[in-house]
């Protein structure tokens, strides 16, 4: 057994002459712990809320969507719609139109925005799955239906079961007309709302959906779309299939995946976790002064015991490393202790919800605070820890001075 090694145990598990020591030693194993088990928690916490806004944002947005770099609208005729639907990994093709509208119902309306799809939209989406009213119809029995986001559905007093008065919309013309007709400066259409869903805020406030054809007669569009939305197999390789599309449709579309389409939201949250990742390493750092004072007190305990070794033929490094390490055992067995705290914790929140969110009465999406442990995130914790606990220690080791090595035994 490595000798700086084994001495260093048994002056972290013997008892000191002075029992204070042994307390102080105690209480920095405890604060390591619970800074490490805080840096665990946090960060598995907000990987949950981190994949929960993914999930829903990816049940709205398309795994691809590809636009026009300029101008706001393209001819679907003149698109290479059979060329992309046979690339391999590409399941679902949806044409797109969405333009902003106002919707009215009795007295009230609102500022939307009109989202056209084609077929593949609902099972690309998944939307019908976020549904808190009604079913995710758009066309039945040759009639058109909107689904409404629940913020639309509010500000309008919607009830899905009254059916004397259908939504209308209303859209600028394209062609010119009078600006004091009202009548003739809009097109304005009929339709009955089939359900209401709840994806996000920024989506529920503002989203109708109906059929294309429907958004097309509205607009006075042809085929024209504004969008090409793409769903991928799971399995597929976005990167590669994205380069590939880009590669046949060349520099005047825009093809996003889904974290480009709201690269802002997940650059923020990234950062925000990393910022609290820094504040907590900072309480940890504080955590370890006690290291610094175990230590410090150590060496003055063992004055004669560093005389004794260096008369039996230690070096000044051999010594230095016995209380260097007995500082990192501290750190590794608050590490150990904190990481496995954090990982019960967090496995408890995950199976049983042991913070719920509110009240409980459906006002959040989830009941209970999310949690999503990583392996990265212990990786970096450990090493973080470490290389904390290694400054902590080697502070006082350092002044180690000579006059501790030449003491008289005596």
């Amino acid at each position: 057994m490595n000798l700086s090694y084994y001495i260093a145990k048994r002056y972290l598990i013997s008892k000191k002459s002075h029992n204070i020591i042994n307390i102080i030693s105690g209480i920095s194993v405890v604060g390591i712990t619970i800074g490490t088990m805080a840096l665990i928690v946090v960060l598995s916490v907000f990987n949950g809320f981190e994949g929960l806004v993914e999930s829903l944002f990816n049940t709205f947005n398309p795994d691809l969507l590809i636009t026009a770099k300029e101008g706001k609208t393209f001819h679907s005729s003149e698109f290479p719609e059979s060329s992309i639907k046979n690339i391999p990994g590409v399941i679902y093709y949806t044409e797109v139109v969405e333009e902003n509208a106002l919707i009215k119902q009795n007295a009230k309306q609102h500022i939307i925005r009109i989202k056209g799809v084609s077929e593949d939209f609902r099972q690309m989406s998944r939307l019908d799955s976020m549904m808190v009213d009604g079913e995710f119809e758009l066309r039945y029995e040759d009639k058109n239906y909107a689904v409404l986001g629940a913020g639309v559905a509010y500000f309008l007093g919607f009830n899905l079961s009254d059916f004397s008065d259908p939504l209308t919309i209303y859209v600028p013309r394209r062609t010119s007309g009078s600006g004091i007709n009202f009548a003739k400066a809009f097109n304005e259409k009929l339709i009955y709302a089939s359900g209401v869903f709840s994806v996000q805020q920024d989506f529920d406030i503002k989203y109708v959906i109906v059929p294309i054809d429907f958004a097309r007669d509205l607009l006075e569009y042809d085929d024209e779309v504004t969008a090409i939305e793409l769903g991928l197999d799971k399995d597929s390789d976005v990167g590669k299939i994205q380069t590939e599309i880009q590669k046949l449709l060349g520099d005047d579309f825009s093809i996003k995946n889904q974290f480009q389409q709201q690269e802002l939201l997940y650059k923020i949250m990234r950062s925000e976790k990393w910022a609290i990742f820094l504040i907590l390493s900072f309480i940890l750092i504080i955590a370890t002064f006690n290291v610094i004072g175990s230590l410090s007190m150590l060496i003055l305990d063992k004055k004669k015991d560093i005389a004794v070794l260096h008369a039996l033929g230690a070096n000044k490094k051999l010594i230095k490393r016995i209380f260097l390490i007995e500082g990192l055992l501290i750190s590794l067995f608050g590490a150990i202790f904190g990481l496995t705290t954090g990982a019960l914790i967090c496995w408890l929140q995950q199976e049983f919800g042991l913070i719920s969110l509110g009240s409980g009465d459906g006002t959040f999406i989830i009941n209970s605070y999310p949690v999503k442990m990583k392996v990265l995130d212990f990786v970096y914790v450990f090493i973080t820890v470490f290389v904390i606990g290694f400054g902590a220690a080697w502070l006082p080791v350092k002044q180690i001075s000579k006059k501790y090595l030449e003491q008289k035994l005596a």
